[in-house]
């Protein structure tokens, strides 16, 4: 299907912390490069009353802050400005709807809406764009978590956006997938004859999925605080990483075929069990170096919510019959590190034990941040002449994506997916059905933890999270890769 790129763009919340850290910034980067149309308007609102030069002196303002210096230039910094405009808008009211569409003006090239809004506003705002003819045929939506809180939530706000918009003009934004690491999970896996073969149940033993941050509430008290670790991190990136990794070979690389097998693993999750779980809290403690105060203190107040999860998945297919899928992230811990490990088993027998050499089992590890690289861990003999044994020891074959593609332009996820939005190309987003059955494994995991009603279990701050995440690995022989 051909699709046009549109000749407008709105941004709701355009004065906020993620138009300013992020949104600017990449669209700035898509001008720069020229991939974006020179007549590309950018339209954006939020409640605070500016001018368009108001707003232009805002974006100036997120650019000079946020750009990395090799990416600032004056010139195109203010070629850039000029697509900017910018009208105030109430999205809890009906009124001001009428306005925006007159500040959009003539949408008949297309118009790609960026919606980052609290889930409250959600049904208020499509009602607001629909009463002003924002929501036509030419329109598409993107739109930014937080899409509720559970199942029920979620589909209260896909009904109200549905109810607008058709499911293929709806791009529902998990930014881990706008990832250049994480689009390469794909090639790796089937541009690549030599790992397909071997991705299944009768050569890995387990695969770990890790993403450990060292910040805390950093400014986020209220919404993560209501949200917690499981909701924020394991009900969308996590799973999303999860289902790549598991999917079956899609025909083509378009949206519908690697949809279509992403949501066919996120269906045969089998429900977790309470052994399988572990939800922890981080208390005081030291992050690189640093004291630092534990979660109570840093949001004034006691709570329950949980900063760490570390979850025993399994996914029930023919492929995956047998391999768990350990999971765990958290906040305050020893090293910022996004990561996915798949651990081989060893080979059927080792012809080197009689003269002393041993073996360790192959592990494939794709670190997608704060570096990016593949890296392969085979075994290797060391250099003797074997007199007293052969001696083999683990090496890594190693691609670094950063050095491979050095000059390449490494871009940020919200590049790729701002571009992808406006050019109306929905592969890296993510699907009602997707949405749902991620929804429904997390809210089970959720019914478990309010019938047990136990508090997090404590964990230091800089450390890798409570001993019993640790036990959930080894006490089925494994250890976490760290």
């Amino acid at each position: 299907m051909k699709r046009h790129p549109s000749s407008s763009l709105l941004l709701f919340g355009a004065t906020g912390d993620l138009a300013k850290r992020m949104l600017l910034p990449s669209l700035y980067a898509l001008h720069e490069d020229e991939l974006i149309a020179a007549d590309l308007r950018i339209v954006g609102t939020a409640r605070s009353e500016l001018s368009d030069e108001e707003f232009r002196a805002l974006a100036k303002e997120a650019l000079d802050q946020y750009l990395p210096d090799d990416r600032k230039d004056e010139a195109k910094i203010a070629s850039f400005l000029k697509h900017l405009q910018y009208q105030p808008l109430d999205a809890s009211t009906i009124e001001g709807f009428d306005d925006l569409a007159a500040k959009l003006g003539d949408i008949s090239g297309g118009l790609s809406i960026f919606l980052s809004t609290a889930p409250f506003l959600f049904e208020p705002t499509i009602k607001g764009l629909q009463s002003a003819g924002l929501a036509g045929d030419n329109v598409r939506i993107g739109l930014e978590k937080p899409l509720g809180n559970d199942l029920a939530s979620s589909a209260k706000i896909n009904d109200a956006v549905a109810s607008a918009f058709g499911e293929d003009r709806i791009f529902r934004i998990d930014h881990y997938l706008g990832k250049e690491t994480v689009q390469n999970l794909m090639a790796l896996r089937f541009a690549n004859m030599m790992f397909e073969p071997l991705w299944n149940a009768n050569h890995i033993d387990h695969v770990q999925i890790t993403i450990s941050e060292t910040v805390g509430l950093e400014g986020r008290h209220g919404f993560y605080d209501e949200t917690g670790a499981l909701r924020d991190m394991v009900q969308n990136h996590m799973l999303q990483l999860l289902a790549l990794i598991a999917m079956e070979p899609p025909v083509d690389y378009d949206a519908a075929s690697v949809r279509d097998e992403k949501v066919k693993v996120l269906r045969s999750l089998r429900p977790v069990s309470p052994e399988e779980m572990v939800r922890g809290q981080y208390g005081s403690g030291a992050v690189q170096g640093e004291a630092v105060e534990g979660y109570a203190d840093d949001l004034g107040e006691a709570s329950d919510t949980e900063t760490f999860v570390a979850i025993k998945a399994h996914v029930d297919s023919w492929r995956w019959q047998g391999v768990p899928f350990y999971l765990r992230t958290g906040k305050r811990m020893t090293e910022r590190r996004s990561e996915i490990v798949i651990q081989f088993k060893c080979v059927p027998h080792n012809i080197f034990a009689g003269r002393g050499g041993r073996l360790d089992a192959n592990r494939l590890v794709i670190r997608l941040q704060p570096e990016e690289y593949v890296r392969l861990m085979v075994m290797a003999k060391q250099p003797s002449m074997d007199r007293e044994g052969v001696t083999l020891r683990e090496v890594p074959l190693d691609l670094s994506l950063t050095h491979a593609f050095a000059k390449a332009r490494r871009r940020i996820a919200y590049e790729r997916l701002l571009l992808d939005l406006i050019d109306g190309d929905p592969t890296l987003f993510v699907r009602r059905d997707e949405v749902e059955a991620q929804w429904r494994w997390v809210d089970g995991i959720r019914a478990i933890w309010a019938k047990e009603d136990a508090p997090p279990k404590r964990y230091g701050a800089g450390s890798w999270g409570p001993s019993a995440a640790i036990a959930l690995t080894e006490r089925d022989g494994v250890t976490w890769h760290e």
